[in-house]
């Protein structure tokens, strides 16, 4: 969440595992119409170039959050800088998976992208 917010694409990238997976949002959307999710940090890279780079600035609100194991989920809302000042807010429940590193094998943001775009404002 610390890379994401400051823009740092490096540092955020080295957070993954080589194969993880990102499934941001969970299911098909305009993010990914086949739902497949983005593997590796090739794929997540390029997740981050099409659409994390587009936004000015995020702002994570975590609720609660749950560990069990190598893993976490955190009930979240994320709110958005876009272009021009507009912003966006995206409630969402994301579940993180790691492995014995530390690293992130699978990312899973659970959100409503119609929801989230009736929030645009400004």
């Amino acid at each position: 969440m610390t890379a994401a917010s400051a823009g740092k694409r490096d540092e955020w990238l080295a957070a993954f595992s080589a194969d993880a997976l990102v499934e941001d949002p969970v299911g098909p959307s305009m993010l990914d119409p086949e739902g497949a999710g983005h593997r590796g940090r090739e794929g997540i890279g390029k997740f981050w170039d099409e659409f994390v780079s587009t936004v000015q600035g995020i702002r994570f609100h975590v609720r609660d959050s749950f560990a069990n194991g190598p893993c976490c989920a955190n009930i979240a809302t994320l709110t958005m800088t876009l272009g021009h000042g507009t912003t966006m807010t995206v409630d969402c429940v994301i579940v993180y998976t790691v492995d014995e590193e530390g690293l992130i094998t699978s990312l899973r943001a659970h959100w409503e992208p119609e929801r989230a775009m009736a929030t645009l404002s400004g």
